[in-house]
């Protein structure tokens, strides 16, 4: 089912121009959660993140090509990998790095951690720890939205490992059905947990063929260019509101780093790493900008500079921001009737 999403990219300059006016800002983004995911890896090891710890290094051009195209009324719901999306959502670092750190002062209060964050008021529906459980509640926020009869849409990020889920297909064939404005987005970095793809899944590299049994319009895209993603999810975001039913995108890219800090990554080649790691998205987008003559050296510098000290900032708020008091543990759980 090509043919209901396919949109060719066409000449790659002219896709430049259209998005240069908000290079300066992919390039912000993508950097600031580099710079936020490496001091967690930092702080992790200085024991004030405690708990699983899973990073967005290398991933950073899918959660900002994709939520930048968003509107304020749109929905995202994402896995246990999620600082980069809220962050992209624009989560306040400072709010997202005292949730880390188990502070009240976090978004979910202290009481989430690194997998769970919300922020409801910028319609960030969360990460959620389980693989695959997010998606039906993706539906449920496409269903909601179609019953308001809004032209809304929900964002739904999940990783390969999600597809094995019986969650997944249920999800699939529910939104197909009920022709929902919901965009499956398949953030593919070959690996679920430790075991390659290609161990694990029958449809091979080109996983977003699976969507086509679902009679639903599918794509893969570039994952480490920002400026491919942001092209594709604004095509596919035009089709949901339209009310033309969801569509499945996949972005292939790669962590840099191991599927959570606990994980050595000693089950992939070092060349392997090097090899992708010269289609970082950050310092690719920084030359490119640079050839176009978008950046300056000294612009980058100057961002680079600033967004460091927001981190810090983020870091300093959540160091002075004191632990949940104990009658916590009782709110928000459950109510009695």
């Amino acid at each position: 089912m090509l043919d209901k999403f396919q949109d060719p990219q066409g000449d790659a300059v002219d896709v430049l121009n259209e998005y240069k006016e908000e290079i300066p800002a992919f390039y912000r983004n993508m950097l600031l959660i580099r710079k936020f995911e490496e001091q967690c890896g930092r702080l992790y090891m200085e024991q004030k993140i405690k708990g699983f710890l899973h990073l967005y290094i290398g991933e950073e051009a899918i959660a900002t090509g994709a939520i930048s195209a968003l509107r304020d009324d749109d929905y995202i719901i994402t896995h246990y990998r999620d600082h980069g999306h809220a962050l992209a959502r624009g989560l306040d670092a400072g709010a997202v790095m005292a949730e880390l750190m188990g502070k009240a002062t976090g978004c979910s209060g202290g009481k989430g951690g690194s997998m769970h964050l919300f922020d409801v008021s910028k319609g960030f529906m969360g990460g959620h720890a389980i693989v695959g459980a997010h998606l039906p509640i993706a539906v449920g926020l496409a269903f909601a939205i179609k019953q308001q009869k809004k032209d809304s849409a929900v964002l739904c990020f999940f990783g390969d490992g999600a597809v094995n889920q019986g969650e997944f297909h249920e999800a699939m064939n529910l939104s197909a059905v009920w022709n929902l404005p919901v965009l499956f987005v398949l953030e593919n970095n070959l690996y679920g947990m430790g075991s390659h793809v290609s161990r694990t899944h029958a449809a091979g590299p080109d996983m977003y063929k699976i969507a086509e049994s679902y009679n639903m319009g599918t794509l893969q895209v570039d994952g480490m260019d920002v400026i491919d993603v942001r092209h594709h999810v604004d095509k596919a975001l035009e089709h949901l509101r339209k009310g033309e039913g969801p569509l499945f995108l996949e972005a292939k890219t790669y962590r840099f780093r191991g599927h959570s800090m606990a994980d050595p990554s000693a089950y992939r080649d070092s060349s392997e790493v090097v090899e992708w790691q010269t289609k970082d998205p950050i310092d690719n987008l920084a030359k490119l900008a640079i050839q176009y003559n978008i950046f300056e050296e000294s612009d980058l510098e100057k961002i680079d500079k600033e967004v460091q000290e927001s981190v810090d900032d983020a870091i300093a708020f959540a160091d002075g921001s004191d632990e949940p008091d104990m009658t916590e543990l009782y709110n928000n759980i459950y109510e009695n009737i």
